[in-house]
């Protein structure tokens, strides 16, 4: 599991189990560019700026990443 001190939760990916689920968090003492970070389940992290998240966020609101989304 990656270390989350000092890090505010934003959301959790899943919930339905103790396998360490994804997870959003926000890192206000990190670069701007570095703020936004997620998390998996298998002890990695990606790190990313507010707009990129935006982005991201903005492009599955709009259906495109709905052909990787497993039912």
């Amino acid at each position: 599991m990656p270390e989350t001190n000092g890090l505010e939760p934003v959301a959790t990916f899943c919930g339905n189990c103790d396998c360490g689920c994804p997870q959003l968090f926000v890192d206000p003492s990190a670069p701007a560019e570095q703020r936004i970070i997620l998390t998996d389940d298998f002890g990695q992290r990606v790190q990313m700026s507010a707009d990129q998240f935006s982005h991201l966020v903005s492009e599955a609101k709009a259906g495109k990443l709905d052909g990787i989304a497993v039912p």
